[in-house]
């Protein structure tokens, strides 16, 4: 298993946000995540301007396996995306805590960032998980 960046916080469902210093918040998926899924070749992002809300799906990916959903660790408006996925979503695959962010939002509520897990216990959660 690949080691989780000590400056990002997880929702259960795998995404991880990682909070710039300026009220922004990047977002994609768990290197976990995507070694589930396998190979990604499709990935649908939201909007710039949608309103993202804490634990609710914003985003889809797809691998030959499977759709899933993504969902959004924080409340906020979606001001980027990184479009560069829509040409090549196994960024996602290669790199998923670096060049395979998929939104940032401007969170409207700084206090969800305590409700997330720290990188500890989302190692807990994936260690429970494979039991």
């Amino acid at each position: 298993m690949s080691e989780i960046p000590g400056d990002l916080k997880f929702l259960k469902s795998h995404e991880w946000a990682r909070v710039e210093g300026d009220g922004r918040v990047t977002i994609g998926i768990s290197d976990h995540a995507q070694g589930l899924l396998g190979d990604l070749v499709y990935v649908e992002l939201p909007d710039v301007g949608a309103e993202a809300k804490a634990g609710e799906q914003i985003a889809v990916v797809e691998s030959v396996k499977a759709a899933s959903d993504v969902y959004s660790p924080v409340s906020g408006t979606v001001v980027e995306v990184n479009s560069a996925l829509t040409d090549k979503p196994e960024t996602i695959n290669e790199d998923a805590y670096g060049d395979g962010w998929m939104f940032v939002v401007e969170l409207s509520n700084k206090e969800e960032i305590n409700d997330l897990l720290g990188p500890d216990d989302y190692a807990e959660v994936l260690e429970n998980d494979d039991h």
